[in-house]
Formats: C-alpha cells, structure tokens, sequence
C-alpha cells in the first residue's frame, strides 16, 4: 500500500514551492507555504477577529438566558404568569429560532457573515431593551418571540464565517475560545445579577438588568458593523501576499470553491447524505443537557438551599469551569486532529454529573452535589463547539455547510422546548424526572458519536483498501472535494 501525502504546512519551505501525488487520474497539489508567515497571519486573525466575536457571542449568551436570573428575582410575580407560563415563554423562544435560522443563515452566506451578524445583534438587543417595558405575559411572549427570531442563526454564521479565515485543524481551538464566552456569559450574568439585585429602587432589579445588557449589546452591534473584515480577500488591514496566503489556505484546506456564490438547490444536496442526519441526531442528543444547564442551573443549585443572592453566585464558579474544560478539550482536539473521542468524552461529564445529583439527598451531601453542578457544565459546550467543527471540517462545499450548520445548531437549541417543558413547577425543587431525562440524553450522544466515528474509521479504511493506497483527510486538498463523499479522494475527518 503507497501513502499519498502532501506536503504539511507545518514545516517551513519557500512560499511557492510545490509538492503533489497522484491517485489514478486525480492530482493532488498544494503550495507548500512559509510556515512563520502562515502562523504570523492566523495571529493577525486572531487578534483582530476573536475579541470582537467573543464579546458578540458573550451578549448573544446574556440576551437569551436572562430569564433565569430574572426569576429569582421576582420576575413572574411582577408580570403575574399563572400556572406554567414561565416554561412557555422558554418554550416560544425556540419556535423562530428553528425556523428562521436556514432562511438568515442564506442571506448570511449571500451578503456576508460580517453584515449580517452585527444587524442580528441589533435586533436581539433591542429586543431585551423592550423586554423591560413589558407589563404581562402576552408582552412577554412577543419580545421573545422576536428575540428567537433575532438570534436563529448567529452561532451558525458565526462558525461558517471562522471557516473562511482558518484551516480545518485549527477551527476547534477558535470555536471554543468564541464560544468560552457563553461560559462566561452564564458566570458573568449571575455576578451581574448579584449586583443589580443589590438595587433598591421602586422598579424592579429585574427590569434594570435587561436594560443594561440590552443597551449595552445594541452599542456594540455599531461597533461590530465598522469593525469585522468583509472576507479575508476584502480585509484592509492585509497586504496583497498575506491576502494571496489566504485564499490558499482556505482553498487547500477548508472550501472546495472560496467565496462561492449560493445556490440552494446545490447546497440542499447535504440532506442526501446519511452522515448528515447522523450529525442532526447527535444535536438533538445535545440540545438537552446543554439547554438543560443554560435555562435551570439557577434552579439546580437552588436546590441546595442557598438564598436568591447566593444561588446566583453560586454558578459563577460550575460554569468558569466549564469555559476551561471547553478550551482544553477543543485545543487537545485540534493537536490530535481528532474529533468524535472528545464529542464522546464531554457528552460523559454532563451524564455523570446529572447522576450523580439525581441519585444523593442534595441538602445532606452539599459539596457532592454542587460539584455535580460542575460535571453538568464541563460537558455541555465542549461537544456543540466540536460537534460543529467535526461536520464543518467534512463539507467542503460551502452552501452546504452553511445550510448544515444552520440547521442543525438550532435543532440543538430547540431542545431547549424539551428541557423547558420537563423542570416542572410540580416537580421542584428536586427536579427528578427532568435530571435522569438529561442523562438519558447524555447517554445517547456518547453512543451515537463513538458510533459514527466507528463508522468513519472503517469507511476511510475501506477506501485505503480498495485503492491501494493511504490517504489521511488532511492529505487531501478540498478544491478537489466538490463532491463530499462522492470523490475517490474523500477521506473522512475524524
């Protein structure tokens, strides 16, 4: 069996030096480039983009998930919801988040990522601005009706925009420092909140902290809009080579076609793969642990007994760590080039730790179920993060992957419906039912993504076989994977 490889990127040669090898009558070519330009200009990336999207993302966070500090706060007395209310006006949100995310996530891939974001950011900022208006539960359930709608597709443009500027090895590390800042968010809203309850005043403390994160995300859209580069080919603050350099890397190692115009027709063609409803099922088994921890650690840790004030600032610290257990699972991924035994991985931590809650007398055993708390949050956003990456670094073809993305990371979050829908007031405050529902969930996505990869290795296997030859995925230039699956040259990326 001959190995085909080319030349990594990893080891520096003269910028325009050519490697290639041939399997059959495909050609596989790739410039091998100056390794300190290259990591000299993935840093010019990273300075100017992630800062700016993390913040981004880290009100998008705060927006959404606000409720659960308002309601300890008084929040459903003031606006007098009877019966079960509060869980549909959780629920409503997840209406036109999953069903206006494919047509925005179009429109983001047609006008730009760059435009687009800070124009949805808006929306849903002015739409927590209006939530502290509101005087009953019908205004209520139009502001975050609106609000679903604003924020449908941001995390899926937000990563499609990440796969124009990077390499496919090098997406998890960014994705999870991005979206870090929905940890810190959920850290960051419960020392916000613990300070704006300190408020006294004739208003309710719960209206000032949607004014002041509503306020706050509006400003920084403006920002956002004058700020974040059209593209890598229109970004003025690359010269002509760094410009050149990455329009090479995207083409060799992310995109079949860069910068490819959308047809739907063609990128719709996503839904004919197997593996891609395979991928949905795996977001349907996240959704719930992750909406789970977002929408009631509040109330789980709440259980322990503490205080309004203090249950709020006892999730800082579960969800603090949580942002670390993220960046350490996404940066071990991208060394190892290996995604599906870390989805696998955090999808076990939140199964464990919802076990392991459900299952002690949380009042007599404190320290064993707040550590639990910390479990839940270790394995909640390191598989989203990696999960999008792993179906992002298998779809050269842009269209598609954008659909794919657009689609399923809302199928997740509307989860949210179920997890809103199963901490039933009737159940509180120990929430049974609705933990060992979580870690059925939990289960099912460790069996599913260690199933998936399973499949893959031995699929790339029988290629190698069949062809008499050795490729690994990132051997492969993905100018030359227009067809996904279909190419003999198709490897997948595990």
């Amino acid at each position: 069996m001959t190995d085909i490889k080319q030349e990594h990127p990893d080891v520096e040669k003269h910028p325009g030096s050519i490697s290639s090898a041939k399997d059959g009558s495909t050609e596989l070519t790739a410039r091998v480039v100056d390794v300190a330009a290259e990591r000299a200009l993935c840093r010019r990336f990273d300075y100017r983009l992630m800062p700016v999207l993390a913040v981004m993302y880290l009100f998008n966070a705060l927006d959404k998930g606000n409720l659960g500090n308002a309601k300890t706060n008084g929040f459903e007395k003031d606006l007098g919801f009877k019966g079960n209310q509060y869980n549909i006006i959780l629920s409503v949100f997840y209406v036109p988040y999953v069903l206006f995310a494919p047509p925005l996530g179009m429109l983001g891939k047609k006008y730009g990522p760059s435009r687009v974001l800070p124009v949805m950011m808006f929306g849903f900022g002015s739409m927590t601005l209006l939530g502290a208006s509101v005087k009953n539960f019908g205004g209520m359930m139009a502001v975050r009706w609106f609000l679903g709608m604003a924020e449908s597709a941001f995390f899926p443009l937000v990563i499609y925009y990440l796969t124009t500027f990077y390499r496919r090895g090098e997406l998890a590390r960014r994705l999870a420092i991005f979206y870090a800042a929905s940890n810190i968010a959920n850290a960051f809203s419960g020392l916000l909140a613990f300070g704006v309850f300190q408020i006294d005043h004739s208003i309710p403390s719960w209206r000032f902290l949607f004014l002041i994160e509503g306020s706050c995300t509006v400003l920084f859209s403006l920002f956002a809009w004058w700020y974040l580069p059209m593209s890598a080919a229109k970004a003025r603050f690359l010269s002509d080579a760094e410009k050149e350099l990455a329009f090479h890397r995207i083409q060799v190692d992310s995109s079949s076609v860069v910068d490819e115009k959308f047809n739907l027709k063609e990128s719709l063609k996503v839904f004919k793969l197997p593996v891609a409803w395979a991928w949905l099922a795996i977001e349907v088994c996240l959704g719930v642990p992750l909406q789970s921890v977002s929408l009631f650690l509040p109330q789980i840790v709440g259980r322990l007994g503490y205080n309004v004030i203090k249950t709020n600032l006892f999730t800082v610290a579960p969800n603090v760590t949580g942002a670390v257990m993220l960046l350490i699972l996404a940066f071990t991924s991208d060394f190892t080039r290996l995604r599906f035994p870390f989805i696998a991985l955090g999808f076990s931590f939140p199964l464990i730790g919802f076990i392991v809650y459900s299952s002690i007398d949380a009042l007599s055993e404190k320290q064993i179920a707040y550590f639990a708390t910390f479990m839940m949050c270790w394995g909640t956003s390191a598989p989203s993060v990696l999960l999008s990456t792993w179906y992002n670094n298998n779809i050269a073809h842009e269209g598609r992957r954008v659909v794919l993305t657009s689609v399923g990371v809302p199928v997740a979050n509307m989860m949210g419906i179920v997890s809103s829908n199963i901490f039933r007031a009737q159940d509180a405050p120990d929430y049974i039912p609705a933990l060992v529902t979580t870690a059925c969930f939990g289960a099912a996505g460790v069996i599913l993504s260690a199933g998936l990869g399973t499949f893959m290795i031995c699929d790339n296997r029988r290629r190698d076989r069949e062809q008499g030859v050795r490729i690994d995925a990132r051997d492969v230039p993905t100018k030359v994977l227009a067809k996904g699956p279909g190419a003999a040259e198709f490897r997948w990326f595990l």
